[in-house]
Formats: C-alpha cells, sequence, structure tokens
C-alpha cells in the first residue's frame, strides 16, 4: 500500500503479540488529540473504553488490522465487526499523510464485501473526515462521565460500495 509520498506500507490482520503496540497507537492518539474536543472525563473514558482486554478480545476475533511503515513500525490501526468500522487510530506524527484514508479504504472495502451498509461511532475529532466521505449521521448519543463531562458522539452510516453497485444494476 503506497502512502501519499508514494512509500510502501503494510497492512495485515494483528497478531497476539500486537496487542500493546495497539494499545499504545490508540492511547497515544486519544491522549494527544481528544483534549482538543473533549473534557476531560470524556478523554478518560475513551482511554479506558479501548483497554488491553477489549483489544485481545477483538484479535482474537480476527477483527484487528494494523498498519506498519517502510521502518516496520506499527503507526495505525482500524477494528471491523461486522458493518462497523471501530478503533481507527494512527499515530499523531504520521497523521496527514494517508495513513487514515489508507485504513478506511481498507474497512470499508472489507465491509463492502458482505454488508450493504457500513457504520461508524463518529467521535468529533473524526466527524469531518467521515463527513468528506459520504456518511450521514444517523443517532447521536451523549454519555455522562466523571466530573458531570460528557461524551458525545454521532452514529454515521453510508451504503457500501457492493449496495451502490445493486443500486446501479437495478436500474432501468
Amino acid at each position: 500500500m503506497n502512502g501519499k509520498k508514494g512509500t510502501l506500507m503494510r497492512l495485515c490482520p494483528a497478531k497476539m503479540n500486537d496487542a500493546d503496540a495497539i494499545h499504545a497507537i490508540t492511547q497515544q492518539t486519544i491522549r494527544a488529540i481528544y483534549p482538543h474536543y473533549y473534557p476531560e472525563g470524556a478523554v478518560d473514558f475513551f482511554l479506558q473504553h479501548h483497554n488491553p482486554k477489549a483489544i485481545a478480545r477483538d484479535i482474537q476475533n480476527g477483527c484487528v488490522h494494523l498498519l506498519w511503515n517502510t521502518e516496520n513500525q506499527p503507526i495505525g490501526t482500524v477494528t471491523i465487526r461486522e458493518n462497523e468500522i471501530l478503533r481507527l487510530f494512527v499515530l499523531p506524527a504520521f497523521q496527514g499523510k494517508g495513513c487514515g484514508k489508507m485504513l478506511l479504504d481498507f474497512a470499508e472495502a472489507l465491509v463492502s464485501k458482505s454488508h450493504p451498509e457500513i457504520v461508524v461511532d463518529a467521535s468529533f475529532a473524526a466527524k469531518a473526515l467521515y463527513l468528506k466521505r459520504g456518511y450521514k449521521e444517523t443517532e447521536y448519543h451523549q454519555i455522562k462521565t466523571q466530573n458531570g463531562d460528557y461524551l458525545c458522539y454521532d452514529v454515521m452510516q453510508k451504503p457500501s460500495i457492493c449496495n451502490k453497485e445493486n443500486a446501479h444494476d437495478s436500474k432501468p
């Protein structure tokens, strides 16, 4: 897979020995980005939600993929469960270089093989990316967290590629 500058990156299913790297990517990204969008209680909620046990469960279920750079360093991750794209994170130092797009392209293509619709829970930090990709808000949620803070997010959906192709094929 090529990033913006044409460098070859590797995207592969995660193994159990990758769990610490995936946890580190998730935690570092949340700590660097989310405080710009959320109060402390919500950030803490995200950090606890993406815990080693949840990551290990998803790896065991074959849901997690890991993006490696040319220096063989893990730099991004995405979790795909059924038609949901979850836990898409890229280390801050690699953001803006096409890594998130690469992970999302991969995840959407994989979901599209067997599902007519793609679903994401969009944090405030990621919502603009999903809107640009054609996702529409379908639900709004808020969770009360520590210190009376709230974590707010949207559930967003868009038709998968196979759904668009089927809709095109069915037109007269």
